[in-house]
C-alpha cells in the first residue's frame, strides 16, 4: 500500500476501501423486502379497482387466479432460460401482475355482458372464449415480440435486462394458456356458489 501512495502523482491519495458483506446483505435483503410489500399491495389495488368495476367481492378472484399461472411461467421462464431470480427479474414479475390481468378481465367482462342479454354462465363463457381468443392472442404475441430482442440480449446493456424479459415472456405464455381454461371454469364455480 505505501509503495503504490508513493507512485501515485502529487495531492492524491490511496485508500482501501471493502464493502461489509453484512452491509450488502442488509440492503438486498430490504430491496427484496420492499419488492414483497409492493406486491402485495399491487395484488391488493388490482383486487380492489376489479371489485369497483364488476360491482361484486367475490367475481375478481376468477380473474386473479391468473396471478398465479403468470408466476409459475415466469419462474420457468427463468429456468430455461438459465437465468436466476435477481432484482431485474423480480421487476419483471410485478411488471407481469398488470399485464396477464387482462386476458381475464377480457374474458370475465364479456361473459357478463353477455350474461345481461339473458344467456346462460357456461353458453357465455364458451361465447367469450371464442369471440375474445384472438384479441388476447394479439395483445399476449405483442408482448412476447416486444420483449424478444431483450431475452435475446440483443444491443448494449441488454444482459442486464433479460431475466426480466425471460420472465416476462414465460408468464405471458402459462397465463394465456391457462388462463383461456381456468378462469372460466373458476368464474363458473363462482357463480353456481351465487346462485345457491
Amino acid at each position: 500500500m505505501e509503495q503504490l501512495q508513493g507512485e501515485l502523482p502529487a495531492g492524491m491519495e490511496l485508500h482501501l476501501v471493502r464493502d461489509d458483506a453484512a452491509r450488502v446483505s442488509e440492503s438486498i435483503a430490504e430491496v427484496l423486502f420492499d419488492l414483497i410489500i409492493g406486491s402485495i399491495f399491487a395484488v391488493a389495488f388490482i383486487f380492489m379497482i376489479l371489485a369497483a368495476q364488476f360491482e361484486s367481492y367475490s367475481e375478481p378472484f376468477a380473474i386473479m387466479f391468473s396471478l398465479p399461472l403468470a408466476l409459475i411461467g415466469a419462474l420457468a421462464g427463468l429456468f430455461i432460460a438459465g437465468s436466476e431470480i435477481s432484482l431485474v427479474s423480480l421487476i419483471g414479475m410485478m411488471m407481469l401482475m398488470g399485464l396477464v390481468t387482462k386476458n381475464a378481465i377480457l374474458l370475465i367482462d364479456f361473459t357478463k355482458q353477455r350474461m345481461l342479454q339473458g344467456i346462460s354462465c357456461q353458453e357465455a363463457l364458451v361465447a367469450a372464449g371464442t369471440i375474445r381468443l384472438r384479441p388476447i392472442l394479439m395483445t399476449s404475441m405483442a408482448i412476447i415480440f416486444g420483449m424478444l430482442p431483450i431475452a435475446l440480449g440483443l444491443g448494449p446493456g441488454a444482459e442486464t435486462r433479460a431475466p426480466m424479459a425471460h420472465a416476462i415472456i414465460g408468464g405471458v405464455l402459462t397465463s394465456t394458456l391457462l388462463t383461456l381454461v381456468i378462469v372460466p371454469v373458476v368464474y363458473d364455480l363462482i357463480h353456481l356458489c351465487k346462485k345457491q
